[in-house]
């Protein structure tokens, strides 16, 4: 017996989910788990089915009977092996805590991914990645290197077979270009406060500022700095007995359960994008 993840989108029309999961049954599928949402605004349906076949079944007849209702529903769809594994680079500088919470959960079976590669401009953390048998590649960057570095990380994602980039407090800003080449298989993870605030010591101008919340926000990468889809947010309430240290503890706590939180999400198929925003089947 195999396990399979169906996901898709389409406009929404009366039969539509009828339609699909009769083509599961009818060719042995058997449903485990079914997430549908209907979107008003926009009028699609979005769809998320993981479903098992019996040990003789062919997927690809699937994939055939799949294709074929493409047209007539307007699919938008991708079926895949719920085993499968995705292969993922993180990209890290100095700060060490979302590599290190990344790979405890890795290690430890609960983050259903390969964490192939560590990728840094800087040699900090390569002894995190050592000690965890992670192959490290150091990529320093320049104003001057930049264009050779991000060809250098194209290169190791082909030669990887990188399916997913995290970038796990990479204290660089893509470029444009290797932005789109990454589009919706690229996350990233940055502070986010109410209010929010950008540049240096960001955890001390919140202290300044009296916040009552601190947290985090989890999104895939865009040529929009720091505003690509969002996956997963966490918040935790703070006071004026905080210290800005305080805070900074805090908010890397945060950092590293959303970020964990997007990966697994998106490992497993459960993140649909929809133009700037996602459709998150969250179990």
């Amino acid at each position: 017996m195999s396990r399979h993840v169906l996901t898709l989108s389409c406009p929404e029309t009366p039969g539509t989910v009828h339609a699909i999961t009769s083509v599961l049954v009818e060719n042995g599928g058997d449903i485990v788990e079914h997430q549908q949402f209907d979107d008003r605004l926009s009028g699609k349906l979005f769809l998320r089915t993981e479903f098992t076949l019996p040990g003789d079944a062919d997927p690809e007849v699937l994939r055939s009977a799949f294709l074929g209702m493409q047209s007539r529903w307007q699919l938008s769809w991708q079926l895949r092996d719920a085993s499968a594994r995705p292969r993922v680079a993180i990209m890290v500088s100095r700060f060490g805590h979302c590599l290190n919470d990344l790979l405890f959960r890795w290690r430890s079976g609960t983050l259903p991914v390969d964490i192939a590669l560590v990728v840094s401009n800087h040699t900090t953390l390569e002894p995190m990645a050592t000690a965890a048998n992670v192959p490290f590649e150091h990529v320093p960057v320049t104003p001057e290197t930049k264009p050779a570095a991000e060809a250098r990380l194209l290169e190791l994602i082909a030669e990887q077979r990188i399916d997913l980039v995290v970038l796990a407090r990479y204290m660089q800003v893509l470029s444009d270009d290797l932005c789109k080449r990454l589009d919706g298989r690229a996350i990233n993870i940055h502070h986010s406060f109410l209010p929010s605030f950008k540049g240096a010591k960001p955890y001390h101008q919140a202290h300044a500022r009296g916040v009552k919340h601190v947290g985090a926000t989890a999104h895939y990468v865009t040529p929009d700095l720091d505003e690509g889809p969002i996956i997963e947010q966490e918040l935790s309430r703070v006071d004026h007995t905080h210290t800005p240290e305080d805070l900074v503890t805090i908010g890397r706590d945060a950092e590293c359960l959303a970020l964990a939180r997007a990966v697994r999400w998106h490992a497993e198929s459960r993140v649909l994008l929809h133009h700037n925003r996602t459709v998150v089947f969250r179990r």
